[in-house]
């Protein structure tokens, strides 16, 4: 891991909010747009409850089979165009979606191509920003700059559900595929006003000449240690989206309760990301990143103790505070050991682990619960995130320098 330095220079953070944020920000407000109502899409279409339920999964999909070919993609052409092929891929994907849930025309399958296109996507627009902030932003204020760039992703996806729900009223479910059409287009138009990386011709042919078969054997004591915290991380991060609405619904509360509920652990969440990147730059990672997964893992142990809305609430949102503050951390990780050639290979396979977690995290909690029922799965959840706290704690890199920057 590099030395956090004491070197605080010129740079600002506000100096590429425009550049990275805006469109991180738009991308969430699109995707917050759409997810609500995929199940319900395909139900328009004529989709059973699992075909539905697997629709609903290509998001996720699409974006575990493409992290790797986004890595050589992004090299070959460059994170800034990489950013811009993402945003048209998107918009063909929701154009797709629009074009099949005409009710005389179009298919389910033909739908779920455009959600699996919008996962692919994705994908390849994440990888590319990851990579295109690490470059631009300095040592001394890397964990910042990209807990804001996780932190307005969250705001973005947030405030989409709320901007689609008002369209929704307007002309039907289409109008939240039209929020995140016109989101992704705004995106791409700030991309395309972004200047392109420079870091030179000699540069960019080395790294073109990095496989990922070579990242992985140069690399594979990193990716069983570290790589398998963020693995674990990534499971119980994606199993906290589930349990409120389980744990509401498992203790008699209504939609609307556990709606309520659910947003405002998000609102928790999108508040507590930049003081987060603050104390990972000033005194390390692992302040963070243990807490962080601690936290989440108390909030699943104290939930099935909860018996009400209030008592509901405060749990949920402990969960929301833990995952908030550890916004950003999976990617300043794989920025801290990436290399300089060949990074955005090596940011293919470590999002590839990221993603497989996951998808490993309901499974987990899905598996336990049918077991010994809801209470207990969401115990074994718990158990992942110690199991995660473990691994961080005993692998994330230590400073090179017992003083750190402010």
């Amino acid at each position: 891991m590099e030395a956090l330095q004491d070197n605080p220079g010129e740079f600002r953070l506000r100096s590429v909010a425009v550049a990275a944020y805006a469109p991180a920000a738009l991308f969430g407000v699109g995707q917050g747009a759409m997810l609500p109502v995929i199940v319900a899409s395909s139900f328009a279409r004529g989709a059973s409850a699992s075909t539905a339920a697997l629709i609903g999964a290509l998001i996720g999909i699409g974006s575990l089979v493409t992290n790797i070919p986004s890595g050589i993609l992004a090299t070959r052409i460059g994170e800034r165009r990489a950013m811009l092929v993402a945003a048209v891929l998107t918009a063909a994907g929701l154009a797709l979606c629009l074009v099949n849930l005409g009710r005389s025309f179009g298919s389910l399958a033909l739908y779920g191509g455009g959600i699996l296109l919008i996962g692919g996507a994705s994908s390849v627009f994440n990888l590319a920003r990851q990579a295109y902030l690490t470059e631009m932003v300095p040592l001394h204020m890397r964990a910042r700059a990209l807990s804001a760039l996780g932190g307005w992703m969250r705001v973005g996806i947030f405030a989409g559900p709320f901007l689609g729900a008002g369209a929704i009223r307007l002309a039907g479910i289409p109008g939240a595929y039209e929020v995140s059409l016109v989101a992704t287009i705004l995106a791409g138009l700030i991309v395309w006003r972004v200047p392109d990386l420079d870091l030179g011709e000699e540069h960019r042919q080395a790294s073109a000449g990095v496989t990922t078969l070579g990242v992985v054997r140069s690399h594979w004591r990193l990716f069983l240690t570290l790589g398998v915290g963020v693995l674990l991380l990534q499971a119980i991060r994606q199993s906290r989206q589930s349990v409120i609405p389980l744990w509401a619904s498992h203790i008699g509360l209504s939609p609307t309760d556990a709606s309520i509920i659910y947003g405002i652990a998000g609102a928790i969440d999108a508040l507590t990301f930049y003081p987060a990147g603050k104390v990972m730059d000033v005194r390390g990672r692992r302040w963070v990143a243990v807490p962080s997964v601690a936290i989440m893992a108390a909030a699943f142990f104290l939930m099935p103790l909860t018996h009400g809305v209030l008592t509901l609430i405060l749990v949920s949102m402990l969960l929301g505070f833990g995952n908030g503050i550890g916004s950003g951390i999976v990617m300043t990780l794989a920025a801290d050991v990436s290399p300089s050639v060949g990074r955005l290979t090596f940011l293919g396979v470590w999002r590839e682990l990221a993603d497989a977690g996951a998808a490993m995290g309901p499974l987990i909690l899905s598996a336990a619960t049918g077991i010994a029922g809801l209470g207990f799965g969401i115990g074994v959840s718990g158990g992942v995130g110690l199991a995660a706290a473990a691994a961080l704690w005993a692998w994330i890199p230590r400073p090179q320098r017992p003083s750190l920057s402010r």
